[in-house]
Formats: C-alpha cells, sequence, structure tokens
C-alpha cells in the first residue's frame, strides 16, 4: 500500500518542475507585508482633530478624495479613526445635528491596527472578520501609514499581473 502523505524520489533532488516554480512564487508571494503596500502607496495619512465638526471632516474627505481619516490628538497620537460609515451612521441616528457633531463624537475608538510586518493575508483577514475596509499601520506609536481595502486589491492584481508574465517567460523559454 503506499502512503499518499509521501513524495515521490526520482533521485533528482535539484530538478524543478514548472509547477514547482509555481508552488515557490506563490509562497514568496505569501511573503507581501504592510509595508510591502505602503511602499508602492506611500506613507502619507490624512487625519483630523477630535474637535473638529463633521462637517469639517466631510470636506477634508472630499478634498482628498479618500473614505476615512485618522483622529489625532494635539500630540499627533491616534486617538480613532473616522469612516464615511461611521459618518453614515451619525446620520441615521441624528439626520438634522450630524454635520455639527465632532470627530469625537462619531469616531471608532477601538481601532484594530496593523505593524510594517503584518503579512498580507492577515490584514485582508482582519478587514474582512472586522467587516472594515481600512486598517491603520503603526511601527511602535508612530503612524506609519493607512491601508485600504482597495489598496490591498491594487497591490495583489499587480502582483497576479507580475506572476502572469512569469509564467509566460516560463512556458515561452
Amino acid at each position: 500500500m503506499v502512503s499518499k502523505s509521501k513524495k515521490p524520489h526520482f533521485g533528482h533532488e535539484s530538478m524543478h518542475t514548472h509547477s514547482q516554480s509555481v508552488e515557490a512564487a506563490v509562497v514568496e508571494q505569501s511573503k507581501a507585508t504592510a509595508e510591502s503596500i505602503l511602499s508602492s502607496k506611500g506613507h502619507d495619512v490624512i487625519s483630523v482633530r477630535p474637535t473638529d465638526t463633521i462637517h469639517k471632516v466631510t470636506e477634508v474627505m472630499k478634498e482628498h478624495g479618500i473614505g476615512s481619516v485618522l483622529v489625532k490628538d494635539q500630540n499627533g497620537h491616534m486617538v480613532g479613526i473616522l469612516t464615511e460609515r461611521d459618518i453614515v451612521r451619525g446620520f441615521a441616528d441624528e439626520p438634522d445635528d450630524t454635520f455639527d457633531e465632532t470627530a469625537a463624537d462619531l469616531m471608532t475608538k477601538e481601532v484594530i491596527t496593523a505593524t510594517p510586518d503584518t503579512p498580507l493575508l492577515d490584514l485582508l483577514r482582519s478587514m474582512s472578520e472586522g467587516r472594515f475596509r481600512h486598517i491603520p499601520v503603526l511601527d511602535g506609536e508612530h503612524i506609519a501609514g493607512l491601508i485600504s481595502i482597495g489598496d490591498v486589491v491594487k497591490f495583489r492584481l499587480r502582483e497576479l499581473e507580475y506572476e502572469a508574465l512569469k509564467l509566460k517567460q516560463m512556458i515561452v523559454g
């Protein structure tokens, strides 16, 4: 009886097939981290103060074409994150008063963060399980950047395009 858990041995340990090369490429891809994304996207983060009105926050978001801002105190420390979803909930709860409320009133205070070394797949898992689309990246106390689900998708698409190109090159010769 042949065990399915053992790989056949052909005596040519150093020979690799195309499928083994593809497998190696997939393993290499899994080493992508938050820093990999920030390196291509940039480290800039748009932030507001806890006392800024929602009206001001929406103007900032519109001006920069973004869906979230970090909320920082006077010392530059992150105290929360405010997203389009938080603002929509505010309007659902208090339609007439939301623009006059402050970032501190609507922001998410318990922020899930990543580090520069957080693997890409862990970022996706956190966002998917937590049902949020933005994750701040902290390097110790320093805010290294902010990653959106769109940033992850764009990064992964570039990787897939590169992998497809490499596969074509292997096939062609």
